[in-house]
């Protein structure tokens, strides 16, 4: 399994869990729930933060938010 991290700009994928509980409250308050696609937009020049669209709007996240999430890829 993946993390939201190790996508690349274009790259879509399903959220499948969460790597640490303090955070899994806050992205799920931001739409990030298991089972809704993802799609990374953009990665900052220096690989942090990256931007993705999930639930119909935009999001940023930081590199260690986006490598608690695990993803598989989208079908």
């Amino acid at each position: 399994m993946k993390r939201l991290s190790d996508l690349e700009a274009g790259q879509k994928a399903v959220i499948n869990s969460f790597e640490k509980d303090e955070i899994f409250i806050k992205l799920m308050e931001m739409g990030c729930i298991p089972g809704e696609l993802v799609q990374v937009e953009q990665v900052a020049p220096l690989g942090d933060p990256i931007s993705i669209s999930v639930a119909g709007y935009h999001l940023s996240l930081r590199l260690s938010e986006a490598r608690s999430i695990f993803v598989e890829d989208a079908k």
